[in-house]
């Protein structure tokens, strides 16, 4: 074939079709490993059984030996044997959907994982077991049409509000696990771990990516030419496993003015300049450049008021205790009042000045980038018309989206056809994007879940 005849777009959608199989059966080999590991369980507590002093040592034996056998490590094998006993047991529908394909191995890994708090609310009675078929329901709703990332977060939503006051008990016991420790890893570097209230962690984050991006901006200004590099195989071997590489950097920009440090260098430069070169005065103060963290909290009036204890949200992230919430809200501006449909999607903001409001009415609404899939909160995005304002697009919410920094350039009206995307909003406020090969996805608005 010559160089300049592109290959047919059926050949590139045969690759797609190809891929999207290939993974659907791998969901289901995942689904057959979870039986195969359920039943070993199911042998496992019947051999007990006849010497019940030596549980703790045969459990033991037996994931040596899976892990031997598997070349993975231990944690690994006991975490699958859980996740397998509890889709034998409580998610009987999560597994189905596993061997159907319909879903991934992450999306169960972050449905079980929210759903601590529904099994300690059954376990002590508070609750009936039956909250297992509707936490089960309600995730599946969203597993099935979204990323694990997205259903994580709308997961933990759900089971805040299934496990009601019990969620509010287990984040107040864990405010006092609060603590920061050292690890010491190789090549001199050590894993420093600090374990916070969520909204302070996600915050801290936040001032770190400002503080790197004020200091990459001034650095473009003094050098006219930039490198792009991606981080080393070695410093990438040191984010312990587990780690969510997605969140690992602001950039992997290279910025010689800087010292030739990446995003994730110059955030972790300043984490170590604001504690070990500020007083506590500045601390509290102004602080460097008068930078500020953002994050965005969810709540009711009348927890503000102190009518009711419902949980609030800290958005893309999942529940807050109210008295934190409240604690916020005596000592930051800027609170939005939200209007939302029976759906619990957000129609309108109360601000008066009809350019912002209508910012934080976006904000509000998709609270992450509104391409499927995508788990980039909106502090980090940009805000675009779906139809080109150019070609007689309306701004206004309903011709408005969220859209980060890598997907927001595959509908540039620059781009040739035959790489350019598409994206319009239907009445749902649903986002259809349009591929190159004539494919469509759908990013739907995120639903608020009401605590009561």
């Amino acid at each position: 074939m010559p160089r300049h005849t592109r290959p047919p777009v059926a050949d590139r959608t045969v690759l797609l079709d190809a891929w999207v199989a290939k993974r659907a059966r791998i969901a289901r080999l995942e689904a057959e490993a979870a039986d195969l590991l359920a039943t070993r369980a199911a042998l496992f507590d019947q051999d007990v059984a006849e010497h019940p002093v030596h549980r703790d040592m045969a459990r033991r034996s037996m994931i040596a030996e899976y892990a031997a056998a598997g070349h993975i490590g231990s944690g690994a094998v006991e975490s699958a044997f859980a996740d397998a006993e509890a889709l034998s047991m409580h998610f009987p529908g999560v597994h189905d959907a596993l061997r159907r394909g319909t879903i991934a191995v992450q999306h169960v890994r972050a449905i079980l994982s929210a759903s601590d708090p529904v099994r300690d609310a059954v376990r002590n009675r508070r609750i009936d077991a039956a909250a297992f078929v509707t936490y089960e329901q309600a995730c599946l709703a969203v597993a099935e049409r979204d990323s694990p990332t997205r259903t994580r977060v709308t997961a933990r939503q759900i089971a805040a509000v299934i496990a009601g006051e019990s969620l509010s008990e287990r984040h107040r016991r864990a405010l006092d696990e609060r603590c920061v420790t050292v690890r010491p890893l190789d090549e001199g570097m050590a894993l420093l771990t600090a374990v916070l209230p969520e909204v302070y962690a996600v915050a801290i984050k936040d001032r770190l990516r400002r503080v790197a991006k004020a200091i990459t901006g001034t650095s473009r200004d003094r050098a006219p030419g930039k490198a792009s590099a991606s981080p080393s195989p070695d410093a990438a071997s040191m984010i312990p496993d587990g780690a969510d590489r997605e969140e690992r950097s602001a950039s992997d920009e290279l910025f010689p003015a800087t010292g030739g440090r990446t995003g994730a260098q110059l955030e972790a430069d300043a984490l170590v300049d604001l504690l070990l070169a500020a007083d506590p005065s500045d601390v509290l103060g102004a602080g460097p450049d008068s930078i500020r963290a953002t994050v965005q909290v969810t709540v009711a009036a009348t927890t503000l008021t102190g009518e009711d204890e419902r949980l609030a949200e800290l958005d893309e992230h999942g529940p807050l205790l109210p008295d934190i919430a409240r604690e916020f809200a005596r000592t930051v501006t800027g609170w939005n009042r939200l209007f939302l449909d029976p759906e619990g999607v957000i129609t309108a903001v109360d601000r008066y000045t009809p350019t912002e409001a209508m910012k934080r009415l976006l904000r509000a609404r998709d609270q992450r980038c509104r391409f499927p899939g995508c788990p980039i909160p909106v502090t980090r995005c940009e805000i675009d018309h779906n139809h080109d304002y150019a070609k007689g697009g309306r701004t206004e919410p309903s011709n408005l989206a969220d859209f980060c920094p890598s997907h927001h350039p595959l509908k540039h009206p620059d781009l040739h056809e035959v790489l350019r995307w598409t994206a319009h909003q239907l009445p749902d406020g649903a986002v259809r994007w349009t591929s190159p090969l004539g494919r469509s996805y759908d990013d739907h608005p995120p639903r608020r879940v009401m605590f009561t």
